[in-house]
């Protein structure tokens, strides 16, 4: 897995040059002068970077139950990977070169080609990922290239059958090779960059195995691609122009109209073995366990006209969180999503367009940053979001605490406890919102889809009926000359959700009871989250965060949690010469509504809890972490928390919780 949280961020390893590659000072009337280049585009030369792809694979199949039944399925779905490669450039402008390359489905897909019943249950055939190796031949003019590739592809292809079991395991994996074969062009962007585009046909190869006795599976698989990728030229310094290339006259973008950035987290979490008399459905195991999770994230960012800039995150996730993230209201692991990956997955974080109006006055500057453009804007301004995004990029934020990947790990310390953070399994969503910016306050409002049922990644697209409304004003102000902040926002949620009263109320002789999901209509919930930050001196700040909710339906994308209280304070480590290094401790107070703890002593689910009975007491989190600066782009975090009555459950517990983080962005 090493392989891909490296490979995107050597990806992202000049963004912070990005903007200065190719910068020509100024004109006469003082903006920006026209980009200068070298005379010519040099291909000669190693390259790595990252690429996203549309694909349709056709899978033959045929399945003996025991009678042979052939058909036709298909996956339609969008991958995205990395790729390395070297580049010839011959005198002749001719370009020989070869390419390798590896691509994971997206999450939602889950590559999944083809499903059918058998007379055991049902039989499922994934693409885990497909791999190719190719080489290259082209012609290079300018900062054109074009070329013809074909080689060999290697993949993952696992077979699982439900309920049965292959082989005592669920599934049977198998890795066809087989050969591809395409065309594509590729156009110099900067001295270091290039953009590419490719058709790729694969012929995946074939596949078989034995399921339940009796019963057999083969199949064929093709696929056809078009694929973008971004690519990063290596350079060494005083590099001249390949020989027989045509001169430029300018790049097609201006370098201060785009960036890139990329970061890689990896979190190791675990705990040694706990009381636990019982456990339910979604408890947190009893037993030791230590498991990992590694995500890999490129920010690509694009100034698309005056004051608007549009920005892409697409990620690599694979890993679980500790007992597939259940058991604990405020989980441990920000990094663990609900839906858990056993081989990498393709998520896309964000996929918006932000425009901003300046109202003039005072300006500030804006540093080059993950989707953060580089210029100046006005202090006074309005400014418009939309596309799929975070909740939490705008509201709920915290400068102690507001991002698990360098900061506080646990859920309802970096988040806002009892508000439901409308959200697919991996975090985001799709909306809009609207900030009105001033230099000593804010106020922000927000419009969010939500998911058609509790934990889903399909959403809700009866608008503006069902969703979630957000409103947050924020007031900035000093205390003895220190800065501090206080945020106060509101939230109402419209969408399909069950309740926790009529879940008990049905007869105890009911399928599954308390079976909420068939309680589930539209309904209203509503909350309010009190958020405040003060800095105590340059080097040590202090939070907290209050929340309450009603607690009388099911949570539709958070966690299970109806009140909190969060306290905490970060150090920085100037005292003992280590400006750059943090310490955080901070404790969290949670609870649940009268309504959410009879369902849940009942047996009832939830999205993280339920332990099948409950002897209900208050959640309680102590964490503390020390980061360590390895340098200005990576830093290593040992954290520690104590669960005092996880998932409000006095019979369990407690539990101490110890981690190690290493955080790399770029």
């Amino acid at each position: 897995m090493s392989l891909v949280p490296l490979a995107v961020l050597a990806l992202g390893a000049v963004a912070d040059g990005a903007g200065t590659v190719a910068t020509g000072g100024t004109d006469a009337a003082g903006g920006p002068a026209p980009a200068t280049v070298p005379s010519s585009f040099a291909w000669t030369g190693p390259y790595i970077g990252g690429h996203v792809a549309e694909r349709l694979a056709l899978a033959d199949d045929t399945l003996s139950a025991p009678a042979p039944a052939r058909s036709t399925d298909a996956l339609g779905s969008l991958f995205g990977g990395v790729q390395l490669g070297y580049n010839l450039q011959l005198p002749s402008r001719v370009l020989v070169g070869i390419e390798g390359d590896i691509s994971f489905p997206y999450f939602v897909q889950d590559g999944v080609v083809m499903s059918r019943g058998a007379p055991q249950g049902s039989v499922t055939e994934k693409l885990d990922f497909l791999s190719t190796l190719r080489a290259r031949v082209g012609y290079a003019w300018g900062r054109w290239l074009t070329y013809g590739t074909g080689g060999l592809t290697w993949s993952q292809v696992r077979l699982s059958e439900t309920p049965g079991l292959l082989g005592g395991t669920g599934a049977a994996l198998r890795w066809p090779i087989g050969w591809t074969v395409g065309a594509g062009a590729e156009l110099a962007l900067s001295r270091a960059w290039s953009l590419k585009g490719e058709y790729l046909f694969a012929h995946v190869g074939d596949v078989s195995g034995g399921l339940a006795p009796g019963t057999g599976f083969a199949s064929s698989i093709d696929s056809h691609t078009l694929q973008l990728g971004l690519n990063w030229h290596f350079r060494m310094p005083g590099e001249s122009a390949a020989p027989g290339t045509s001169t430029i006259d300018a790049w097609p973008f201006r370098s201060d109209a785009w960036n890139l950035h990329g970061q890689a987290t990896v979190v190791e979490q675990g705990y040694f073995s706990f009381r636990s008399p019982y456990e339910g459905p979604n408890s947190l195991s009893g037993n030791t366990q230590f498991q990992d999770t590694v995500s890999a994230t490129a920010f690509l960012g694009v100034r698309a006209w005056a004051g608007a800039e549009a920005y892409f995150n697409p990620e690599v996730d694979q890993g679980y969180g500790l007992s597939h993230a259940l058991g604990v209201a405020a989980f441990p692991n920000g990094e663990a999503q609900k839906a858990s990956y056993p081989v990498p997955r393709l998520n896309v974080d964000r996929l918006m367009i932000r425009q901003t109006f300046g109202l003039g006055g005072e300006q500030e500057v804006v540093r080059d940053g993950p989707n953060e453009l580089p210029g100046r804007r006005d202090v006074s301004r309005v400014t418009v979001t939309a596309g799929r995004l975070s909740v939490g990029d705008a509201f709920g934020r915290n400068t102690y605490a507001d991002d698990p990947r360098t900061g506080f790990m646990n859920w309802n310390l970096y988040g806002s406890g009892s508000y439901d953070w409308t959200m697919d399994q991996p975090g985001f969503t799709w909306g809009g919102l609207v900030e009105l910016n001033e230099k000593r306050w804010a106020l922000r409002v927000g419009y969010f889809l939500e998911p058609t049922h509790s934990n889903g990644n399909t959403f809700d697209l009866d608008i503006p009926t069902r969703g979630q409304y957000l409103a947050e004003p924020e007031l900035r102000y000093a205390v003895l000359s220190q800065p501090g902040v206080l945020r106060v926002m509101g939230w109402v949620t419209r969408a399909s959700m069950g309740s926790y009263a009529e879940a008990v109320a049905m007869p105890l002789s009911t399928a599954g009871y308390p079976d909420i999901t068939r309680t589930r209509e539209v309904r209203a919930t509503y909350g309010v989250v009190v958020n405040v930050e003060q800095a105590l001196s340059r080097d040590l700040g202090v939070f907290s965060r209050a929340s309450w909710t009603p607690g009388l339906v099911e949570v539709m994308g958070w966690t299970e949690c109806d009140e909190s209280v969060s306290l905490g304070a970060v150090l920085s480590g100037t005292v003992w010469r280590r400006p750059d290094d943090r310490v955080g401790l901070a404790g969290v107070i949670e609870g649940l509504s009268a309504s959410a703890r009879e369902y849940f002593a009942a047996g009832g689910l939830g999205v993280l809890i339920g332990d099948g009975r409950l002897t209900y007491r208050p959640e309680q989190v102590l964490e503390a972490y020390y980061a360590v600066s390895l340098s200005r782009w990576a830093t290593l975090t040992l954290d520690f928390q104590y669960v005092d009555n996880p998932a409000y459950n006095a019979d369990r517990g407690p539990v101490p919780i110890y981690a190690g983080r290493l955080h790399v962005e770029l």
